[in-house]
């Protein structure tokens, strides 16, 4: 489970499992489980079984997306602005193209709300496609992918945090900070347990930001931007079997399993913007970007892909699956029927988004092999 590709196909393994077991004969006890409510009242944590799991149990999961995202900012790939332009301005490129296509689809209607959906990307999915099918493909073509769904990540968090806060109580959030400026003193500090005041200060930053009304997710991003980036991979690396094989699935598991509608009427406009946004806007938003660029920065600065590589990568990162299926049940919390057009819009999206990826990185990786075959070939001869 500390593979790319294992983890890939759990996660679609849990997706599935779910939607067949929700429109099973079980399927209603199963839907009535997900809304039951459950927690401490006196705290005012009672909250349903699904948002127990999108509420706390992901935060774990962009804890180690902010853990990442702080590697890469202070000594990775985006530390250095010359090697981090390309995916940079591609994840903009991968941002406001699907979602201007998902507002072209919806323009006039009462669903603009659901325009960030088609805009995110699933690192952990992603990459295990790319590591599934993209075998020959040089090694930038998955640092290019890892970068730019990093930077994906952030904006996507800035979005949650932005557009999908209410009631927004200041007193929390303003403890919040002063809880984190305590936790980097201690971080400095070697005879206290590290990783137990990392716990305990997880749940406290999630109990506050919760309170404040942004969403509680952003407790694991902030908690691993305020950790050393020299301790990240260690903790990265313990994070990670847990998040492959318990949080994502569990998310995955909930998120799809809804009663599919019938659609003996039109497809709606929520759907459709969605499974359009996200193979095509990625594709024309991020390989368009990263192909113009990568012609015009400085020699030392350009990735080795070709057009048709950018294009693989760019279809993996339509891949929306975990934070757009997030996004879609915060846009649609309140509206059941339009919230399971646009998960199903999400899983077609993404799967018509990673059969692409995968047929291209499988057609490019080949070529580039056999190439390389040819090379040894040749010298052998000689």
């Amino acid at each position: 489970m500390k593979t790319d590709r294992g983890a890939a196909l759990l996660l679609m393994a849990a997706a599935i499992i779910g939607l067949l077991v929700a429109n099973s004969p079980v399927g209603p006890a199963l839907i009535d489980f997900k809304f039951t409510y459950f927690g401490f009242e006196e705290l005012g944590l009672k909250l349903t079984v699904e948002h127990w799991v999108s509420d706390l149990v992901l935060a774990v999961f962009f804890l180690v997306a902010g853990l990442e995202l702080k590697y890469e900012l202070r000594l990775g790939i985006l530390s250095k602005p010359a090697t981090a332009l390309i995916p940079v301005v591609a994840a903009l490129g991968g941002v406001i193209v699907p979602s201007a296509i998902y507002v072209a689809f919806n323009w006039g209607t009462d669903y603009l709300a659901g325009w960030p959906i088609p805009a995110a990307t699933d690192i952990a999915f992603a990459l295990g496609v790319l590591a599934i099918f993209g075998r020959g493909l040089p090694k930038e073509a998955r640092i290019f992918l890892l970068s730019l769904a990093i930077f994906d990540d952030l904006m996507a968090i800035l979005i949650i945090a932005v557009f999908f806060t209410s009631d927004l109580q200041p007193q929390f959030l303003i403890v919040a900070a002063l809880v984190a400026a305590l936790h980097i003193l201690m971080e400095r500090q070697r005879r206290i347990p590290i990783n137990a005041a990392r716990v305990v200060t997880f749940l406290i930053l999630w109990y506050l930001i919760y309170q404040s009304g942004v969403h509680a997710t952003i407790a694991g991003v902030l908690l691993g931007i305020i950790i050393p980036a020299s301790k990240t991979h260690g903790l990265t690396a313990k994070l990670q079997p847990w998040t492959n094989t318990l949080v994502l699935p569990l998310f995955a598991f909930f998120a799809v399993a809804i009663a599919l509608p019938s659609f003996e009427d039109e497809l709606s406009t929520v759907f459709l913007g969605i499974t359009v946004g996200l193979p095509l806007g990625k594709a024309i938003g991020i390989a368009g970007a990263a192909i113009l660029l990568n012609r015009f920065v400085a020699k030392e600065s350009r990735l080795p892909l070709n057009g048709f590589e950018f294009l693989a990568v760019a279809f993996l990162a339509g891949v929306g699956f975990t934070v757009s299926l997030l996004i879609s049940n915060l846009a649609f919390k309140d509206m059941p029927d339009v919230l399971a057009d646009a998960t199903l819009g999400v899983i077609a999206g993404s799967l018509i988004s990673m059969a692409l990826g995968a047929i291209i990185a499988r057609l490019q990786g080949s070529a580039r092999l056999e190439a390389k075959k040819a090379k040894r070939q040749e010298k052998s001869q000689s």
